[in-house]
């Protein structure tokens, strides 16, 4: 494949609300840019970016996809020298699977936002649109599914300037409505574009229709007023001529867009192909290279080592090699795929690279890039550029790359925790053995999940953000490496914590013959704000315990914190005082004062008011607005706390807080409530206190497992 310099190249991030088109859109792209030879449908699974087995089977994407178009826009030279390289990322659109996008939109220059032309602005357009603004990413917006019925550009528009303000702009009008949806008009060029349907996705341009040439030039100056708004120079030309010329529309335009001053509204149907050669000239043109975003900025230092100096690097084939890996993938053929981005500097294949983030070095073997599942061999890639490698030792996502003598670390993208625990457990012997290792590979892959095996109950506990994403890991593991499982039911991650102050004391004394054990402390407990942890203060004075002991009791102190007191959980949110003790010359040992703090610690929490926490999650839901009522019945019935509730078109955005216990079986019953017509997005709060009579039943429900840890303990 040939080389694309860093002015050449456009890294889009494709992002929106589940069942909004995006995978359709990016296969109409492929398709109009010739890079397939027929269009691929959602439908019968035949879509470059969405390949995965359970892809195909779901009919939704389940992590980011990526692929390639080589585009010449209209007015430009059909040859190689005309053509624009534009890698697209389709990433997720359902909340399951949300944190797979914000990982992947590390690697984009700029967000194609696509909406729904019928359900408007959804519960994830809005998450997404966070995920542009914290990545201070340039986006437009795809109002896709104009044919569908009830679509409105109108309507839609109400409810985007709604959420994101009045610098959401049409830059174009639709020619024909619903079913007789059949082209746009270039508010920018003034032409009308017509689209034969299911056709190549090449307009026929031409004059407007003599009966929208009104509202096209009321459109026309409303665009041009608004890109000329934010530039002087060209604010003076507006009032000097009344008009922009095109060629200076299309700069300031371009201007607004990469300044995030404007996010402009594009119009397809793209399960007819109607609007993709607007879009892929609209990239091409409009949205910005790598290089005009500005120089990318990392630290010296890893960011477990602290702060560090900044670093600024340009995104240019002139400076030092540097590469961020924002994506793996765990193939069982070819091993592991690095997905990353050439920040700066030129990739050669077969060049060895440094890891600074593992202080290892890696062979980029067989460099290329991605199309869908197919590797497309390339021998460099330039600064900007997207590739993919497979076999390195070492690296993982989020790692940062490049040449020894100018290190730099890039920011890794900040998920969540995982939200829900399954228990999961082997069918035979064959899939227990080996279990380890295809679990590792999933891994690699999705940095949410967690897997874990109780060294109490001996269960395995796999760990994700919601039960279909358990679900689909479990079927991963069944197809690709042919491990069967069984899902128990999900475990809610309580905490436990201390309400009041105490104090407790720890003797530890045994004599067997020869050298005993001895060991005494007393300790002090209070209790410290949601999430600050386990505070040890040492207050010793006049050697009461000498110093080598002292972190002795600090470990005993958290291995009890961590095996639980009420319900076998963690207890956390505490500060330790020791302020005194005894020792013996000869007894006292490490092992002494760690059964010390831990016997202390027992003792005092059981008099400091112990109580339990649990996780709340930000919940939104949305549904036609026929079911707010028995949703906010359904939701209260859950301890929710409603926060807010708002309308949006047809439908009722509903926010609240709501315990993750009382949310284990929401998607059946939302679904159930609504038809199937209901969506919602969850994501961790914070913890707090559980309501005592709810907690006297986890408590009791656990007791068997706190006997059996006790013995445990005690053996």
């Amino acid at each position: 494949m040939h080389a694309y310099g860093t002015d050449r190249i456009r890294n889009v991030g494709v992002v929106g609300h589940g069942d909004t088109g995006k995978t359709q859109l990016v296969a109409a792209c492929l398709y109009t840019a010739g890079m397939t030879p027929r269009m691929g449908r959602v439908s019968d699974g035949s879509t470059v970016t969405d390949w995965d087995e359970e892809e195909i089977a779901r009919k939704i994407s389940i992590q980011t996809g990526v692929a390639h178009a080589e585009w010449a826009p209209t007015g430009q030279p059909a040859g190689q020298e005309g053509k624009t390289k534009i890698n697209l990322l389709d990433t997720p659109g359902y909340s399951t699977f949300i944190n797979d996008t914000k990982g992947a939109l590390i690697a984009a220059d700029a967000v194609l936002v696509v909406v729904d032309a019928v359900a408007g602005v959804q519960v994830v357009t809005e998450k997404v649109w966070e995920y542009a603004t914290e990545y201070a990413l340039p986006r437009a917006i795809v109002v896709n599914r104009m044919d569908r019925e009830q679509a409105s550009l109108d309507r839609t528009l109400t409810a985007l300037r709604e959420v994101f303000g009045r610098a959401v702009v049409p830059i174009q009008l639709p020619i024909g409505e619903e079913r007789k949806f059949e082209g746009v008009i270039d508010l920018v060029t003034m032409e009308a574009l017509r689209y034969a349907p299911d056709g190549d996705g090449r307009a026929r341009r031409g004059a407007i229709p003599p009966e929208m040439a009104a509202a096209a030039q009321a459109a026309h100056e409303a665009l041009v007023e608004m890109v000329a708004e934010g530039d002087d120079a060209l604010m003076q030309e507006f009032f000097d001529e009344g008009t922009l010329p095109v060629h200076d529309l299309r700069k300031g335009l371009h201007e607004a867009v990469q300044e995030r001053r404007l996010f402009p509204v594009l119009l397809t149907s793209t399960v007819h192909n109607i609007g993709t050669d607007a879009v892929l000239d609209f990239v091409t043109d409009i949205l910005p290279s790598p290089a005009a975003r500005g120089a990318a900025i990392g630290t010296n230092v890893p960011e477990s080592a602290g702060d560090g100096e900044t670093v600024r690097r340009r995104i240019a084939d002139t400076e030092p090699l540097s590469l961020f890996v924002y994506k793996t993938l765990a193939d069982p053929f070819a091993g592991r795929v690095s997905y990353f981005k050439v920040m700066s500097g030129v990739l050669h294949t077969d060049a060895t690279v440094t890891n600074f983030t593992r202080g290892t070095a890696e062979r980029f073997q067989h460099l290329q890039t991605m199309q869908g599942k197919t590797a497309v061999p390339v021998s460099e890639l330039h600064a900007g550029d997207l590739g993919a490698v497979t076999k390195l030792k070492e690296t993982a996502t989020g790692d940062s790359l490049g040449d020894k003598h100018a290190p730099i670390f890039y920011p890794r993208p900040r998920l969540p925790e995982p939200s829900i625990t399954f228990a999961v457990e082997a069918k035979t012997r064959a899939d227990e053995d080996r279990i380890g290792t295809a679990m590792h590979r999933i891994l690699d892959e999705d940095p949410v999940l967690r897997f874990s095996r109780d060294p109490q109950t001996k269960e395995f506990l796999l760990s994700g953000a919601g039960q279909q994403h358990i679900e689909v890991v479990v079927a991963k593991l069944r197809k690709r490496y042919h491990v069967e499982l069984t899902l128990k039911p999900p475990k809610v991650a309580y905490r436990e914590t201390i309400r009041g102050r105490a104090e407790g004391e720890g003797r530890h004394k045994k004599q067997s013959g020869g050298h005993g054990q001895f060991g005494v402390c007393r300790i002090k407990v209070e209790p410290l704000p949601r999430g600050a942890g386990i505070e040890f203060v040492d207050e010793i004075v006049g050697g009461a315990i000498p110093r080598t002991w002292i972190p002795s009791v600090d470990k005993g102190v958290r291995e009890a914190a961590e095996r639980g007191f009420l319900a076998g959980f963690p207890v956390v949110d505490f500060r330790v005082r020791l302020y005194d003790g005894k020792y013996h010359d000869v007894d006292s040992s490490d092992i002494a004062f760690q059964i010390a703090g831990s016997l202390a610690f027992k003792e005092a929490v059981r008099q400091a008011r112990p109580s339990l926490l649990e996780p709340l999650m930000h919940v939104e839901v949305e549904a036609p607005d026929q079911y707010s009522g028995a949703l906010l019945g359904d939701l209260s019935a859950r301890r929710a706390r409603i926060s807010g509730s708002e309308a949006r078109g047809h439908s009722v955005v509903i926010k609240a807080t709501v315990p993750l216990a009382e949310m284990l079986s929401y998607g059946t019953d939302l679904t159930s409530m609504t038809q199937g017509r209901g969506t919602y997005s969850m994501e961790f709060s914070h913890y707090d206190y559980v309501p005592s009579e709810i907690a006297d039943k986890v408590v009791a429900a656990h007791k068997p497992r706190r006997a059996h840890e006790e013995a445990h303990a005690v053996a």
